[in-house]
């Protein structure tokens, strides 16, 4: 599973419009993320870092589940956008929720010990143990 990092606004304008789920680096307003779901009209999430996500207004958090666009608090830790645009969510972290799953283990377990095993936020591995 790949995120798109965005760090600036002037970003929105030129994404790809089949991305699903972005990372936004930046205190987003409203009209920030108004436009980055028209960009992106098969977005199924937004991440952003815990400190820009307090700042967002109800008003936008309805509209983003009306849209049932997930919103995600957490940072991406280590990433260097100069290097890559987007952070990679290893193959290995689905198939580990998938085989804890299998085991017959109960969700709020499985995002403890995933919390614990990666350095992924809680609200991602909640999204992805939901898809």
């Amino acid at each position: 599973m790949k995120m798109i990092i965005i760090s600036s606004r002037d970003e929105i304008s030129s994404l790809d419009s089949k991305e699903k789920l972005v990372h936004i680096a930046f205190r987003p307003s409203n009209k920030d993320i108004f436009e980055l779901v028209q960009a992106c009209p098969k977005l199924n999430a937004l991440h952003i870092p815990s400190s820009y996500i307090r700042t967002i207004s109800r008003t936008t958090k309805m509209y983003l589940e009306m849209q049932e666009i997930a919103l995600l608090e957490g940072d991406v830790w280590g990433h260097r956008k100069d290097i890559d645009e987007y952070y990679e969510i290893k193959p290995e972290v689905t198939e580990r929720i998938k085989e804890l799953k299998s085991e017959g283990m109960a969700d709020s377990d499985i995002l403890d010990r995933m919390v614990r095993e990666t350095r992924l936020s809680r609200d991602l591995l909640e999204f992805m143990l939901k898809g």
